[in-house]
Parts: C-alpha cells; sequence; structure tokens
C-alpha cells in the first residue's frame, strides 16, 4: 500500500491524518501489521491551512522505535507564535479539554447508571387517568420504602389541605347553580332560604382564596390558579377533570424542601407560613363546612346533580376537626387518600427484601391520560413487568378527553393493545381491577350497569356479578 510514494514498514501500523470540520486533524486507524507492534510509520495526510514549518515537520515523517505522539508533530506550536497566538491556542485548548472532561464525565454517570440498574427489577405501572396508579405506588412505597416515606409524609400537608378545599369548593359551586336555578324558576329546583344564602357567600370568597394559595404553594402556574369551577359527575356525560395538575419537577422539589423531622412544630410557622395561614383560615369556617356537608338538603342537591364527591374527599370532609389543627401530622392513611396527579414521568426505587443481596426494585408512573399515552412506548423494552390498574367502578364515566367513550371500555381497549404488542412478548402483565368499593356503593344506590354498558344484558345488578363478567372480558379479551 503506498501514499505519497511511502509504504508503511511491515508490521507497522498505518495511521491516516484527515481534515475535519476547522482543519482540524483527527487520527484514524487504517490499518494493522502485527509482526513487529514496536515499530510505527505514519502516512499523514495535511490539512492546506497548515503553515510550512509544521507541514515539513510532518510530510514524511516515519517514526521507528519511537514513542513521540504523531499528534504532537501536528499540534505543536510554531516557534514564531506571538504572544496573543499563544493566548488564544491556550484559550481553545482549555475550552477543548473542559468539553472533554464534560463528555467523561457523562460517559462515567452513564456506566455508573448502567451498572447500577444490573439486576434491578422494573416494573411499569400502566392505566388510564385516575385509575389508581399512584395510590398502588404509594401502598409499594409505604411497605418497602418506610424510611422516605416518613420523611416525606409531612410535606403532603399541603395537599391534603388542597384536597379538603377544593371538595369544600366543589359543594359550594353546584349549591349556586341550584339557587340560580331556583332563581330562573326551574321546576325540579330546591328552595333554600337565606340560612344557605349565608353559607354561601360567607365560605366562597375565603375558601377560594386558601384554594389558590395551596395551588400557589404546590407550584401552580398563574393560568392554574384559579380555583376548578366544574364539578365532577358519574354519569355519563362530558367530564371537567377534579384533580390539580403539578409537574413531576416541581413536586420533587417541594418535598425536597420539606421533607425530614425538620418540618414539624416550631419550625414550621418560620418555613412556610403559608400552610399556617391556610390551617387558621380553615379553622375559622370549619362549622360552616361541616353544616354544609352534613345537611340533608345539600346532600340531596348533590344526589340530584349526581355529583358523587371521590371517597377520599368524603374523608377529609368528615376528618375536619382533625386537620385544621396548627399541630397537624398526616397519617398514612392521609396520605394513601390524598389526590395530587403529576405530569411526566415519576421513578420510585425500593427494596421488597430484607436481605441486602436481593434485587431492587425500579418502578415507572406514568400518566394515563390519553396525551400522555405515547411516553408509554419507550418503557417496554426495558421493563421486567408491567401492573395495569382497571378501575371496575367507572361502568358510568365517560373519558375527561373524549366525552364519547366510556372509560371501562377504554380500559379494556388499552388492556388488549397491551396484551398484543410484541414489544412486551416476554414480560409478565399482571391485572389490578380495582375501585371495586366504589362499584358496590354504585350498586347499592341504585345504579343499573346495563343502563350505561348495553352488552351487561339482563344480568343480575350485584357487585359479584358484575366483577366476575368484567374479570372475564379482561382475562378472555376474544369473547369480547
Amino acid at each position: 500500500m503506498t501514499f505519497q510514494g511511502l509504504k508503511p514498514h511491515h508490521g507497522s501500523s498505518l495511521i491516516c491524518l484527515t481534515r475535519v470540520l476547522g482543519d482540524r486533524p483527527i487520527v484514524h486507524k487504517a490499518g494493522s501489521y502485527r509482526k513487529n507492534p514496536s515499530v510505527l510509520s505514519i502516512i499523514i495526510v495535511l490539512p492546506r491551512s497548515l503553515g510550512p514549518y509544521r507541514r515539513r515537520m510532518a510530510l514524511g515523517v516515519i517514526f521507528q522505535h519511537d514513542t513521540t505522539d504523531p499528534l504532537a508533530v501536528i499540534t505543536a506550536p510554531s516557534p514564531n507564535e506571538s504572544p496573543e497566538e499563544k493566548a488564544a491556542r491556550e484559550e481553545r485548548e482549555a475550552e477543548a479539554r473542559g468539553i472533554s472532561d464534560l463528555i467523561d464525565e457523562e460517559l462515567r454517570a452513564e456506566r455508573a447508571v448502567r451498572k447500577k440498574e444490573e439486576g434491578m427489577v422494573k416494573i411499569l405501572l400502566l392505566g388510564q387517568g385516575e385509575s389508581g396508579k399512584s395510590t398502588t405506588l404509594k401502598n409499594f412505597r409505604m411497605r418497602f420504602a418506610r424510611d422516605k416515606w416518613i420523611e416525606e409524609r409531612a410535606s403532603w400537608r399541603a395537599v391534603i389541605l388542597l384536597n379538603l378545599v377544593r371538595s369544600a369548593n366543589t359543594i359550594l359551586h353546584a349549591l349556586s347553580q341550584e339557587m340560580d336555578d331556583e332563581q330562573f324558576g326551574l321546576d325540579d329546583a330546591f328552595t333554600f332560604d337565606d340560612y344557605y344564602r349565608r353559607y354561601r357567600l360567607r365560605l366562597s370568597p375565603l375558601l377560594q382564596g386558601v384554594e389558590s394559595n395551596l395551588k400557589r404553594l404546590l407550584g401552580a402556574q398563574p393560568e392554574e390558579i384559579e380555583p376548578q369551577k366544574q364539578t365532577h359527575p358519574i354519569t355519563l356525560s362530558p367530564r371537567t377533570s377534579p384533580e390539580f395538575f403539578v409537574r413531576s419537577r416541581t413536586w420533587r422539589n417541594f418535598l425536597q424542601t420539606t421533607r425530614g423531622p425538620e418540618f414539624s412544630g416550631c419550625s414550621l410557622e418560620q418555613d412556610l407560613p403559608d400552610i399556617i395561614d391556610s390551617t387558621e383560615a380553615i379553622a375559622n369556617c370549619k362549622d360552616d363546612i361541616k353544616t354544609l356537608w352534613r345537611d340533608d338538603i345539600v346532600q340531596a342537591m348533590l344526589a340530584k346533580r349526581r355529583i358523587r364527591l371521590e371517597d377520599s374527599a368524603s374523608f377529609f370532609l368528615d376528618a375536619i376537626d382533625r386537620l385544621s389543627v396548627r399541630d397537624y401530622e398526616p397519617t398514612d392513611e392521609d396520605v394513601l387518600r390524598a389526590r395530587l396527579r403529576t405530569l411526566d414521568i415519576q421513578e420510585h426505587e425500593l427494596r421488597v427484601d430484607d436481605d441486602a443481596d436481593a434485587p431492587k426494585w425500579k418502578i415507572y408512573d406514568v400518566g394515563g391520560s390519553r396525551t400522555q399515552r405515547h411516553a408509554w412506548l419507550p418503557y417496554f423494552d426495558k421493563v421486567n413487568a408491567v401492573i395495569f390498574l382497571a378501575p371496575i367502578s367507572c361502568f358510568d364515566e365517560r373519558l375527561i378527553e373524549d366525552s364519547r367513550v366510556n372509560r371501562l371500555e377504554d380500559s379494556l381497549i388499552l388492556w388488549r393493545a397491551i396484551c398484543s404488542s410484541k414489544l412486551l412478548s416476554r414480560t409478565i402483565l399482571i391485572l389490578f381491577l380495582n375501585k371495586i368499593d366504589i362499584l358496590e356503593e354504585k350498586i347499592r344506590d341504585g345504579i343499573m350497569v346495563n343502563r350505561f354498558l348495553p352488552s351487561y344484558g339482563h344480568r343480575p345488578n350485584e357487585t359479584g356479578e358484575v366483577v366476575k363478567c368484567k374479570s372475564f372480558l379482561f382475562l378472555v379479551p376474544q369473547h369480547v
């Protein structure tokens, strides 16, 4: 092999120096002869921009039994280099070294992550929005990552207060709508005396201010701080999400600033006065909230408007005396009941076995709304198991994103798609049919399943029969 009249010595490595962007050279290994690796011959192709001094040094340079770095010949400064040129060169070299060090650091970090995740059991939580993924994850963390759970538990105080206030505001908004119907003379409107109007006028401004304050504390954007004005019906009608969203990073930052034993007692007032102010505001009106919540006419009005507050909302309204004291500290049950929807993906690590050699679990919680489902696919080829949450109680609800789609039917379609995915052909699939307690409550209230799912036919309107029927549909999809 010849190049520019030069031949590589037998038993040498051939390195070709070629031009790259900015006329900077780069070395490529072009061939190898292994009989005598101590002999090195170099063929150099030079950029035209190199000065004559370095060109004379480089052209035809053949190193034999020499350990000199061939790049040093090319990159060596000119003997006629001026101080300004030297300073500029050293600045460029320092910048290049900084970039190189940064790349090396990123590569080391990636290798460390890969090494850490070797042998780790990776689980993906899937399901539509409000299917119970977050509650399932909380249960895992409460059981298997107890120390971190306890550290973060106090941070949920703001979320719990927000859940309480939003539930009260939902009742007040429904009351306002009903009073408007009465004013317009609608036949089925309830008749309210001044007793209820005083409650509404006294509570609404105060609770809306508390809701906005807590949202701001949790990192809401300005356009999200306006209190929720829509109710959350359970019927097959368009729904507006009753939940408040925060980005995962915002929520993690909030946890970092409020976690640990210092977030209690005397330091709470100095650290987060907004929580103290909100707690005192709720304490000042808790009797009015309890009176409205327990009022028979208000309960009848909510039933007429088919407003079924979530089980967690009822739990917090019933516990308002305990939640509205200055030294309130959330319990495990409080945190499990609290609802906070996060955007983006959440990752949590935990160890399910006390054995130090047992593999860790990494659980990914991804959003379940239609706009977030595109984020599922990248995780399909790197998880060991998928836990799919299918709330069996949502037979009479529609998707927030598409009011034409029944939520239970949407869950079934999602489950079929997951089962048929080739990317998950070697992945363990686990199905959770959850929220059966809410199903039992709806059946007790006389809601007929076949009214919303004609395919249910004339089967008994009983919880056990509904569970058996829907379990069959999920487990044997070819019969659907």
